[in-house]
C-alpha cells in the first residue's frame, strides 16, 4: 500500500501540473533552489547551536545537575540516568539520541530506565533547536512566549512519560 501511495505522488503531482498546464520541471527546480538558500541561511544557526551544546556537555554542567538533582528525582522514579537525556533533548535530538544509547547498553533494552528514556524522546521537542534554527532562518529575533512554552510542553512530556511508564511498568530496577 505504501509503494503504492508513493508512487501515485511520484506519478500524479507531474500529471496533475500538467494537467494544470505548469511547466513542472521549472517549478521543481524553482523549489529546490529555495531549499538550498534556507538551508544557506540555517547554517550559521545551527552551529551557533552545536557549540553552545558541546561548551555545556564539556563545562559539566549536565553532570553537575544530575548530582544534585538525582535524590530527589528518585523518588519520584525518575532514575538518574535518564535526567541527563532529559536535560539534552530540549538542546539537541542527535545528543539526547546519543544518551538514549548509552542508557539501552547500560542497563539492556528490557529496563524501566530504557523505557523511560524512550518514551521521553518521544514526549518531548527540540525546543532550543528549534527556536534558534527555525525562528533564525525567518529573522524573528523576539521570541515572546515560544520558549517557555516549549520548555513547559517538554516537562509535561517527561513528567507523563514518567507516569506512564511507573503505571506500565512499575519501577523496575
Amino acid at each position: 500500500m505504501s509503494t503504492l501511495l508513493f508512487l501515485l505522488f511520484v506519478v500524479g503531482i507531474p500529471l496533475y501540473g500538467t494537467y494544470k498546464k505548469i511547466n513542472v520541471f521549472n517549478a521543481f527546480i524553482d523549489g529546490a533552489k529555495q531549499g538550498f538558500e534556507t538551508t544557506i541561511g540555517i547554517v550559521p544557526h545551527l552551529v551557533a547551536m552545536l557549540v553552545a551544546i558541546g561548551m555545556l556537555r564539556a563545562s559539566g554542567f549536565f553532570d553537575s545537575v544530575s548530582h544534585v538533582l538525582g535524590p530527589l528525582l528518585a523518588h519520584i522514579g525518575m532514575p538518574v540516568d535518564v535526567l541527563p537525556l532529559a536535560l539534552m533533548r530540549p538542546f539537541s535530538g542527535s545528543a539526547a539520541n546519543g544518551i538514549l544509547v548509552d542508557i539501552i547498553h547500560q542497563h539492556g533494552g528490557n529496563s524501566y530506565v530504557s523505557y523511560l528514556a524512550a518514551t521521553i524522546m518521544g514526549s518531548t521537542e527540540t525546543t532550543f533547536y528549534v527556536i534558534a534554527v527555525y525562528f533564525g532562518v525567518v529573522n524573528i529575533r523576539f521570541t515572546r512566549h515560544a520558549i517557555p512554552a516549549g520548555l513547559i510542553a517538554d516537562f509535561t512530556g517527561v513528567v507523563a512519560s514518567i507516569i506512564v511508564c511507573h503505571s506500565l511498568f512499575g519501577y523496575m530496577k
